[in-house]
């Protein structure tokens, strides 16, 4: 018997489940559809770097991460990862992301960081940039940091179109391929998680596959 994944194994969960039916053709045109996000998402990110600046601060002189201003942040982190599953990152769901800072369990892509009670004084110097190198250089390959070929873009992107095709001439999201692409995800928010300064949790070099947490926790990749 598998004991449940909890906030104590894994401070970044990531989770996520493909909607069906899905649309054959409608992932063409989801970009576009999300523009009002983008936009909004702009001045959020904005504001989250303001309050990452702040929070540095705070930690280094208090070992705590403000409570609301660690809300807001992960807030902001949902949302662009709500908006990233439904218009780029994954195409999983046609239902439209709620302009939310909220948690909304409902929305099939959902990420959760457990609020830490004292981070490292020590740590916030240099965890979001020298100890994140390595991290760095391993999604900057997933998110478009390297060629591939003739493609020039992520690794996410890539897959994520090859599952399109997929899904506009059989109707159907290949369920591997939706579980690497989420694996690459959850990497990316894990560090992204780390480099902000939300965890001293160091993210594993480990690709977890799949759209839930405790599955993960039984085949690491």
């Amino acid at each position: 018997m598998t004991t449940p994944v909890g906030f104590h194994d894994r401070p970044i969960q990531v989770h996520a489940h493909i909607d069906s039916p899905l649309s054959r053709w409608l992932w063409l045109v989801k970009w576009l559809l999300a523009i009002p996000h983008y936009v909004v998402l702009f001045f959020l990110w904005i504001a989250f770097t303001v309050v990452t600046v702040i929070a540095f601060f705070a930690i280094l002189f208090t070992e705590r991460y403000p409570r609301a201003l660690f809300d807001f942040n992960l807030g902001v982190l949902r949302w662009s990862w709500r908006v990233s599953y439904y218009a780029h990152d994954a195409l999983g769901t046609d239902r439209y992301p709620p302009f939310s800072l909220g948690e909304e369990p409902d929305y099939p892509a959902r990420l959760d960081i457990a609020y830490p009670q004292r981070l490292s004084r020590g740590l916030v110097l240099v965890k979001w940039w020298l100890l994140a190198i390595p991290h760095y250089m391993v999604i900057g390959f997933f998110l478009g940091g390297a060629h591939l070929g003739w493609w020039s873009g992520g690794l996410i992107v890539l897959l994520t179109v090859i599952a399109a095709v997929v899904l506009a001439f059989t109707e159907k999201y290949p369920k591997d391929l939706f579980d690497l692409i989420i694996g690459l995800n959850r990497w990316v928010l894990r560090v992204t998680a780390y480099a902000t300064l939300m965890t001293d949790a160091y993210p594993p070099f480990r690709l977890d596959l799949g759209g839930s947490e405790n599955a993960t926790a039984q085949e690491p990749a």
